[in-house]
């Protein structure tokens, strides 16, 4: 299956959780940043990505709490870091639940990167200058 494919696949399967949490990250709904849903990053597909503050949002459904899934989980979250991303976990419960909690952490995260915009080091002095 293409990687396209697998995404809309991935998009139409989508968890109660899942769908609350795009209707409130879609169309640059929370302070204005632009999410992608079931995003490609390496082997992987990030529950929602935001490309530009290098953030990916991952939902956990029961499956992600037995022995198994947490160490498939902490593997998948070292791939999206080593392809420069941040990753943030949250339950699924935890956004049925507490959806303006979720969103609020959501929301520091990206304000924080704002702070911060270059995740990697700025060049050595010199380096582009013009001789």
């Amino acid at each position: 299956m293409r990687v396209g494919e697998r995404a809309r696949k991935l998009r139409s399967t989508s968890t109660d959780a899942e769908r609350l949490l795009w209707s409130k990250l879609r169309d640059r709904r929370l302070a204005g940043h632009k999410f992608r849903r079931q995003h490609p990053v390496g082997p992987f597909f990030a529950d929602f990505a935001c490309i530009e503050c290098r953030l990916i949002v991952e939902l956990d459904g029961g499956q992600h709490y037995d022995e198994e899934g947490l160490r498939r989980d902490a593997t998948r979250t070292v791939a999206l870091q080593e392809h420069g991303f941040d990753v943030l976990r949250f339950s699924n419960r935890d956004v049925l639940a507490e959806t303006d909690a979720v969103l609020q952490v959501i929301q520091v995260r990206l304000a924080g990167s704002r702070l911060h915009p270059h995740p990697g080091p700025l060049p050595q002095a010199g380096e582009g200058a013009k001789t």
